[in-house]
Formats: structure tokens, C-alpha cells, sequence
């Protein structure tokens, strides 16, 4: 079989090959890969055809196994995203921890003395500026951040490690 027919004998037979992937899809657009893909197949192998009076049949064997592949393909990536899905690092953490955290850290906030506690209230949690915090205060700039720095301190103490009772400084 010379190159030129072979593709001609393709080209004669595409409608059939239209029609018999649109049965096997149901999809216009996967049809016309499944033709596409098909036809490449066959270029690709066309000294594998035996008999050239065979080609449609040929062709319709190419095609459904093609698509057995693409479905194969589909079906293991599936499972691969579904898999995926489980190992991923995007859960929530239980609303109960984040409760009983919240709770720690409420309590250490607490058992900070009350000059440390209003200074980090003002600066951290009302979002004052260091310099408004302390005239609201009363009390000068260093005397402030020294207030904060010992109450960041207590509490970055708490957090590494939170079996450390802060019972030092006055409960409220």
C-alpha cells in the first residue's frame, strides 16, 4: 500500500468514524478527540494494517480501545485526585480545641499583672499607638513598652509551653 491512498482511504471513511464515536460518547466534543486520536493512531501504525479492505474495521478496533484506554486514564486519575483529597493539609482543626485554646489563652491574659494586662489591652487589642497608650496612661513611653515587653514575654512563655501556671501577677 503506497502513503497516498492510505490517507485517502481515512478521509473516505470519516463519517463512519464520526458516527460510530458519537455512539460510543454521547459527547460531540470527546467524539471529535476520540476521531482525532484515532486517526492518528492509525497513521502512526499503518504497517500494522494486514488487509486494506479491512481498514473500517480496523479503524472502529482503534477507536474502542482508544476509548477503553481514555476511560482507563480517567478513572485511575479519579481515584488519584480522590486519594489526594484525604492526604491534603486543608482540614479544620476541631472547633472544640480552638475553644479550649481560646480559653488558655484568655486565662493567661488574666493572671497578668493589671499594669502589663492594660498595656497590651491598649496597644494590641484596642490598637493604640505606643505613644497615645501612654499618654492615655499617664505614664512614660519606656514605662509602657516595658509593660508590654514583660506581658509579650509572660505570654510567649505560656505558649511554648502552656503547663506554666501564671499565677506571678494578681488575678483580676
Amino acid at each position: 500500500m503506497t502513503q497516498a491512498p492510505f490517507p485517502q482511504a481515512i478521509t473516505d471513511v470519516m463519517g463512519d468514524l464520526r458516527r460510530f464515536a458519537m455512539m460510543l460518547t454521547r459527547d460531540p466534543a470527546m467524539r471529535d478527540d476520540l476521531v482525532q486520536e484515532t486517526v492518528l493512531r492509525a497513521l502512526e501504525n499503518r504497517d500494522l494494517l494486514k488487509d486494506p479492505e479491512g481498514l473500517r474495521a480496523w479503524l472502529f478496533q482503534i477507536m474502542r480501545r482508544r476509548l477503553i484506554d481514555l476511560r482507563r486514564t480517567a478513572q485511575a486519575r479519579a481515584g488519584r485526585e480522590d486519594a489526594l483529597q484525604w492526604i491534603k493539609d486543608d482540614h479544620q482543626p476541631a472547633m472544640q480545641d480552638m475553644q479550649v485554646r481560646l480559653g488558655q489563652i484568655r486565662a493567661a491574659f488574666a493572671h497578668l499583672p493589671p499594669d502589663q494586662r492594660r498595656a497590651l489591652q491598649l496597644v494590641a487589642i484596642d490598637g493604640l499607638s505606643c505613644r497615645d497608650a501612654a499618654d492615655l496612661e499617664g505614664i512614660a513611653m519606656g514605662t509602657l513598652l516595658s509593660r508590654l515587653a514583660r506581658a509579650r514575654q509572660r505570654l510567649r512563655a505560656f505558649e511554648n509551653d502552656p503547663a506554666i501556671e501564671m499565677v506571678k501577677g494578681p488575678k483580676p
